[in-house]
């Protein structure tokens, strides 16, 4: 019995010291390009009530419930949500944008975790496309560093930006 305890007491340590390599901070990011105007991509960013037609958090669950604030669009819109244990529950406003070319988010996660942090959408002009970056970052804690020993925000989040982007194509290039 006693192995087994300092086993276990072994791998929680070794844990705890990977974590402690881990970075402070995290970032995840995307890109697409559009056929479609940044005008056009912007007003489905800039607006949360167009979220529904693209994000890909939108469809997990149903039942979710949606709370809209501040003006229709732009600086100071908020949106927050709070539904199954797949979409949790969170908040998020836009606190700063340059129409239509970047939209920065204040992005907070309260269930099933808390988490505090910043999405950022750029577009530009490439041609006859609009390049649309989706960038997710924020401050990682000693719990997340923990979480990361054994998954990787890029792959966990990833994923889901690249079928955000995929559905906002879809509906801009129209």
């Amino acid at each position: 019995m006693l192995i087994v305890i300092c086993v276990i007491a072994a791998l929680i340590l070794v844990v705890l010291i990977l974590a402690t390599t881990k970075p402070d901070t995290f970032r995840v990011e995307r890109k697409i390009d559009i056929r479609a105007t940044p005008d056009k991509i912007f007003a489905l960013i800039d607006d949360f009530h167009n979220w529904a037609a693209w994000s890909p958090w939108e469809k997990l669950d149903p039942a979710m419930t949606r709370t809209f604030s501040g003006p229709a669009s732009g600086k100071g819109t908020a949106y927050a949500w709070e539904g199954n244990k797949k979409v949790g529950k969170g908040a998020m406003e836009i606190t700063d944008l340059t129409a239509p070319a970047k939209i920065i988010i204040k992005l907070d996660f309260y269930v099933p975790f808390e988490a505090h942090n910043t999405a950022e959408f750029t577009l530009s002009v490439n041609g006859e496309t609009t390049t649309v970056s989706w960038v997710m970052f924020g401050p990682a804690p000693f719990m997340a560093k923990i979480m990361h020993v054994f998954m990787s925000m890029d792959k966990m989040v990833g994923k889901d930006f690249v079928e955000g982007l995929n559905n906002m194509k879809a509906i801009a290039e129209k």
